[in-house]
């Protein structure tokens, strides 16, 4: 395979243009991330209402991660053949249309249907789409880039979380529903209609590390070793943290903290809206840094740092103050996925099948949320405790740091010298 070395980052002739095409993707990936990251403020109401124990109702956040993620290559597919405009303009209607239709259901199969089905659908267009048209318009940033993009669909939630919160207690979570469902759609539907992929015109620059010249179909990249290491890296590292965010207020509760008054505030929706900060500037942050001293240099790091705050998050877990600051430091050691696999995959496969090629490794995102929503609520029902969960989280966190740096690393090099 050709590659092409680092060189010194250029300024593109259409500077103006790309940066507004990532602040349009920072919009939309913005207006489509409550489903995800507020779900854990809508899992007491749905039990109460429906009268189910949590691991059923968590099974509402596998469908919208597996559909999310599954549909991904055929929706990746459909952006590059036609467009991303309406495609992620169509995708967020879907997602507001999720939640409208949530506010209305009465049973665990409507809400599967409406806050899983549509949800799930409409986020994973949009998100697909827009990280597929970042790779593109930065090449030469291309772990920023993505990283900004996805910090967005991160720091979404933080406009949302206190606003959601007060409104379930005050008017209730149907009523919450609708009104942020709507206003998910119409924000990032306007968005979206803005973008557009870059243009032989627009004259980018040259990428700014190691990166293919050629091109790779889906079908040929499915059939390399370096693909299938990379998903089962993302899959063990989306596990704990879907586990964190789906989980959040379970064990929060479990551990007696979550009404606990820290800085004038209670410490669930406290630590939700500090987590989204930290999980949106991880993304830009890592993504920079892989930049500049690679790729699995920066795994390396990040994903032993998480294995380091999740043991401590657990250390501290009956301290409501120290719960709330390392909630938000598991959460920068993690976030970072979404810069630093789709960047390396691009890098190692090119570009021209980028969305539809991170489709089928954004696909280890929803093996990641049957292991970490239902599975791992079930663990702790089973066993009385989250802390073996907590466990099998450290684990996979400390084996995928050190397979990005003793096993990616010489096998993408090798890749990229045959």
């Amino acid at each position: 395979m050709s590659v092409s070395t680092a060189q010194p980052l250029a300024v593109p002739a259409t500077s103006s243009t790309r940066w507004i095409q990532l602040g349009l993707g920072l919009i939309a990936m913005m207006s489509i991330s409550s489903p995800q990251y507020v779900w854990t403020l809508f899992t007491k109401p749905y039990q109460d209402a429906l009268g189910v124990p949590l691991s059923a109702v968590q099974v509402t956040l596998t469908i919208l991660i597996v559909l999310q993620t599954w549909l991904s290559p055929a929706q990746g597919y459909l952006v590059d053949k036609f467009g991303p405009r309406l495609l992620i303009a169509s995708g967020c209607i879907l997602s507001g249309l999720g939640w409208v239709s949530a506010a209305y259901t009465t049973s665990l199969t409507g809400l599967y249907l409406t806050y899983g089905l549509l949800c799930g659908v409409g986020t994973g267009i949009v998100y697909v789409g827009i990280i597929g048209l970042m790779v593109k318009w930065f090449p030469d940033r291309r772990g920023f880039a993505t990283g900004m993009v996805a910090a967005g669909y991160g720091f979404g939630a933080i406009a949302t979380t206190f606003p959601i919160d007060t409104m379930i207690k005050t008017a209730g979570y149907q009523h919450t529903l609708l009104v942020f469902g709507i206003i998910m759609a119409i924000v990032g539907a306007a968005a979206a209609l803005a973008m557009r992929p870059p243009r032989a015109e627009d004259n980018l620059p040259a990428p700014a590390v190691m990166s293919s010249l050629r091109n790779v179909e889906p079908k040929d990249m499915l059939k390399t070793k370096v693909f299938w290491l990379m998903f089962v890296m993302m899959t063990m590292m989306s596990t704990g943290g879907l586990m964190v965010i789906s989980q959040f207020a379970a064990f929060s509760r479990a551990f007696g903290v979550a009404n606990v008054v820290v800085w004038g505030l209670a410490a669930l929706p406290l630590a939700l809206t500090v987590d989204r900060i930290t999980n949106g500037l991880t993304r830009p942050f890592f993504g920079w840094l892989s930049d500049r001293i690679g790729r699995e240099n920066t795994m390396g790091i990040a994903f032993l740092f998480e294995a380091v705050a999740i043991a401590g998050l657990v250390a501290a877990r009956n301290d409501a103050m120290l719960f709330v600051i390392l909630s938000a430091v598991v959460f920068f050691g993690w976030g970072e996925i979404f810069s630093l696999f789709p960047s390396t995959l691009t890098d190692t496969f090119g570009t021209k099948n980028a969305t539809t090629n991170y489709g089928f490794l954004y696909m280890a995102q929803g093996v990641g949320s049957v292991l970490g929503a239902p599975v791992a609520a079930y663990m702790a029902e089973q066993t009385g405790s989250w802390l073996p969960v907590f466990g099998v989280i450290i684990a996979m966190d400390v084996i995928t740091g050190l397979l990005a740096l003793f096993v990616l690393k010489p096998m993408r090099k090798s890749y990229a010298t045959t």
